[in-house]
């Protein structure tokens, strides 16, 4: 189960303790859970955690299987989500505590920062492999976050990388121990919690415009 709370201006979104994979109803308390951080008016950063083994393992492609003439409405709700976290007007920081796969590794990409569990758990883009090519969308919004030469690595390979490799090629901004996990990554942001939300939100909002262009682009049925 998704759950939000806050220590001060520090607010942590829990995503869950499965594969917390990208179903309509966990789609639905993510949701709720940004509509709740963003009515308060108090300074606030955003730390993205989850339980047990896996951060996110994406979309849910079981649910998809079942629904097939969804696919355009679903995939269309995912990819507003990464634009609306891409564009949070918080500073914001995935702490990855477990395997992030395909879209839910989009999700870590749309933060600020990410850290990463350094001791066990797996980032990857595994699209080449399951033969599901990246949207336009998914793609600006990879590619705005890294450079040319580990764009191509990530999405064109299928690698899965550790956390201390993916903080040496800036998959990731930092490798931590598990325990330290929290402390590490709210140490990004938290000294940032007095930013003007007005502000910051339009400065993301313009220098991400291309990005949220493409995800908010209509998937074709």
């Amino acid at each position: 189960m998704v759950a939000i709370s806050n220590d001060g201006p520090v607010w942590t979104l829990d995503l869950g303790d499965d594969e917390n994979r990208f179903s309509p109803g966990w789609l639905a308390e993510v949701g709720a859970a940004l509509d709740r951080l963003e009515a308060s008016p108090e300074p606030a950063v955003l730390v993205t955690t989850a339980q047990g083994k896996f951060w996110s393992n994406g979309l849910d492609l079981d649910w998809l299987g079942q629904h097939p003439d969804e696919y355009a409405s679903y995939v269309d709700r995912v990819q507003s989500l990464f634009a609306r976290v891409l564009t949070l007007p918080v500073p914001t920081v995935a702490a990855v505590s477990g395997h992030a796969f395909g879209a839910g590794a989009m999700l870590a990409m749309a933060h600020d920062y990410r850290v990463m569990r350094e001791d066990r758990g797996y980032f990857c883009f595994p699209e080449v492999d399951i033969l599901i090519p990246f949207t336009r969308g998914m793609d600006a919004l990879i590619t705005s976050k890294l450079t040319p030469r580990v764009a191509l690595d990530a999405m064109a390979t299928g690698r899965r990388w550790s956390g201390p490799e993916a903080a040496a090629v800036g998959l990731v901004d930092a490798a931590a121990p598990l325990e330290q996990l929290p402390e590490v990554a709210g140490g990004f942001v938290v000294d940032l919690a007095g930013k003007d939300r007005t502000t910051l939100g339009t400065i993301k909002a313009r220098m991400f415009a291309r990005v949220v262009d493409a995800l908010l682009e209509p998937t074709a049925g």
